[in-house]
């Protein structure tokens, strides 16, 4: 009976000191506030016209083409700011004084990097490269991919100075050196994406780096392969020219269907549908290839239940296979094509639509009334006419009116449902 007293009483006691009011967290000073966002400044910088900002905001309004200072209107630059570390020292003594409020200490910020450090750094990156030296190359290429990922500031100074075009070259010269070496070297590259730099992309697209890219992607890690496809995606977005020189590498064909097949990561495997559609919109042929290699099944199954993003990828790599014969008969014998893509013919997005519809249409322009009949059965001929009322591009407006006008012919004969149970599908036709 004691202890179950005591019990009691350290509960009561509990109770009431969970009921004490809790003390409102302190104001912000007025001087540890950004002029520009009104929050707690985290990296304050100070301008020479002597107003302190927190880095991120001032930076953001240099950014969006203003020249000025908010406060003063006088002419500034970014390279013109200057750390305050006094300001940053008393904003974090303030945040530790008040941490039972709540409050967490603002973390010491890193300096950015400079143009001339990293203008230093690329050089020596080149030097190593040239020098056939591994060990240099290995830590000047991960000390890149370090600071690019430590802040946006950074990867955009090191991409203003050349350092894709750096990285695509040291990539090239050292396609025969060991795996380890090729893959940092494409990681650090991987890590400045996205960036716009015509001479990286012509570096990377070249026959001895197609062929480096293949090595990792047939032998390197899950890291590697999936920095790998990154850099076979931007190579093949970039032009006709590149995207035809990719198809020529079987390699790196195989590597792209066997993440759609076999996915290592949601990330490899939507980087891999993105490439393939690019290489599908430059070379038809190679349609033929990819469905031998067995991409439609597991096209179908990303269909059936996946996030949008990753929708409007597979129906757009679905249409471009559809381009050819043997993918409309793949995708034919198939019990889920028709029911899965009339399904999210709506759902998802215009885009999703617009590849949808045009793949519906292919296989009904081929394969005929089978398929017009069971695009009846599961709806496609209401939801073609409800997508002429919303309205849709002229496209996909003609290929939606020629359906309708092949199926008229079946309208009375079947009864139209809206939905299907995929469950009781085959899919591994």
């Amino acid at each position: 009976m004691a202890f179950s007293r005591k019990k009691g009483t350290s509960k009561r006691n509990h109770l009431k000191s969970n009921s004490l009011p809790v003390a409102p967290a302190p104001p912000i000073p007025e001087h540890f506030r950004c002029p520009i966002s009104l929050d707690l400044m985290k990296d304050p910088v100070t301008a020479p016209t002597g107003i302190t900002y927190d880095r991120q905001s001032i930076e953001r309004w240099l950014d969006m083409g203003n020249a000025t200072c908010p406060v003063t209107n006088t002419t500034l630059h970014a390279e013109n700011l200057i750390p305050n570390h006094t300001i940053r020292r008393m904003i974090q003594n303030w945040c530790v004084e008040n941490s039972s409020h709540g409050i967490e200490r603002v973390p010491t910020p890193r300096i950015p990097l400079t143009p001339r450090e990293a203008s230093e750094i690329l050089s020596s990156i080149s030097s190593a490269a040239h020098l056939r030296d591994g060990e240099r190359f290995l830590e000047l290429t991960r000390k890149v991919k370090s600071l690019a990922k430590e802040s946006e500031r950074n990867r955009c100074c090191l991409v203003s100075n050349g350092a894709p075009s750096v990285l695509a070259y040291a990539f090239w010269v050292s396609a025969g050196e060991t795996l380890e070496v090729s893959a940092e070297a494409l990681a650090a590259m991987v890590a400045l994406l996205p960036f716009d730099d015509e001479v990286a992309v012509s570096e990377s697209g070249s026959s001895e780096s197609l062929d480096s890219l293949a090595r990792i992607l047939k032998y390197g890690d899950i890291g590697s392969r999936l920095d790998a496809v990154l850099i076979v995606n931007k190579v093949a977005a970039s032009s006709r020219v590149f995207a035809k020189a990719v198809v020529e590498n079987r390699t790196i064909v195989e590597a792209l269907a066997e993440h759609v097949v076999k996915p290592i990561s949601t990330q490899a495997t939507k980087a891999s549908l993105v490439a393939t559609f690019y290489l599908l919109s430059s070379e038809e042929a190679v349609a033929t290839e990819f469905v031998n290699l067995g991409v439609i099944p597991p096209i179908l199954e990303i269909l059936v239940d996946s996030d949008k993003s990753m929708v409007e990828k597979a129906l757009a790599v679905l249409n471009g296979l559809l381009n050819c014969e043997e993918g409309r008969e793949v995708a034919c014998r198939n019990a889920l094509t028709i029911p899965v893509v009339a399904k999210k013919m709506l759902r998802v997005s215009e885009m999703a639509t617009e590849f949808a519809v045009s793949a519906l249409w292919k296989l009904c322009k081929s394969c005929g009334g089978e398929c017009l009949q069971e695009c009846l059965q599961v709806g496609v001929f209401q939801k073609l006419l409800l997508l002429l009322q919303v309205g849709c591009r002229d496209e996909c407006k003609e290929r939606a009116t020629e359906m309708l006008k092949l199926m008229s012919g079946f309208g009375e004969k079947l009864e139209c449902v809206d939905t299907v149970d995929f469950r009781g599908l085959n899919r591994s036709l």
